[in-house]
């Protein structure tokens, strides 16, 4: 019966159908297949209706940033979008977290959410996390969110982007998605990086206040002097320093 409500609320959350196991019983995996596929043949994209950005319309910052991100320099939606995102004056701050794959950064960004949200209630925080895209398949796993448990308020905002190259932790959008935030009228951007090597700084070109996260199991000190971030970070967090040694 949990199961079945939580379903239900989802849905009228915007979830087109979630699957239950009596699903799979009358339908088989084959069935569910075909049913999505129906779906997604008669769904239509709605189409983008150009009026001010407000922080707490998910949907139309939703829909630009996919614009953003799909449109091809020129293209008349997205170019229209950029044009506004250049006549926009809002400044809101911005945080870039970075760090190797496995420091722990999404957990860190969802602390840091969950404590922002308890002490400024009435402030809007919008988050982009950046996932890797896989050189051989060319798809993202767009994973970041699954260790995040603060996300279920309406005063945060967020949306993972694979970064569509390869070496690097962020987009090619990532500029013009933090931007369109701030037009947007946010009070805080969290910008989180794709995990890295040992020589990514591109996030201090873009954020106000850079978080460098890593665990104490560099290796030899030597290691240190290979990371180039250490020289351009704020903060260094020292990340599951809880564990023996």
């Amino acid at each position: 019966a949990l199961a079945l409500a939580r379903s239900g609320a989802l849905e009228r959350h915007g979830v087109e159908r979630i699957y239950t196991p009596e699903d799979g019983r009358k339908l088989g995996l084959d069935g569910m297949i075909d049913d999505v596929f129906a779906r997604v043949r008669a769904a239509r994209k709605p189409a983008y209706e150009p009026r001010p950005l407000n922080p707490r319309d998910h949907a139309q910052i939703a829909r630009a940033i996919t614009l953003l991100e799909n449109g091809a320099p020129g293209s008349g939606e997205a170019e229209q979008i950029r044009r506004a995102l250049t006549r926009s004056r809002n400044r809101a701050p911005v945080i870039g977290i970075t760090g190797s794959g496995g420091a722990g950064k999404s957990s860190l960004t969802d602390e840091l959410l969950a404590r922002l949200t308890r002490h400024f209630p009435d402030r809007q925080i919008a988050v982009v996390a950046m996932d890797p895209t896989r050189r051989r398949s060319g798809g993202a796993l767009l994973g970041d969110r699954i260790r995040m448990n603060s996300l279920g308020t309406d005063s945060i905002f967020m949306r993972s982007l694979a970064t569509r190259r390869q070496h690097l932790a962020t987009s090619a959008v990532l500029k013009e998605v933090i931007q369109l935030y701030q037009a947007a009228g946010f009070d805080l951007v969290i910008v989180e990086t794709a995990g890295t090597g040992q020589a990514d700084t591109e996030i201090v070109d873009l954020a106000d206040l850079s978080l460098y996260v890593m665990t104490g199991e560099y290796g030899a000190a030597s290691q240190l002097e290979k990371i180039d971030m250490l020289d351009y970070a704020d903060l260094i967090v020292l990340n599951k320093s809880d564990k023996r040694g």
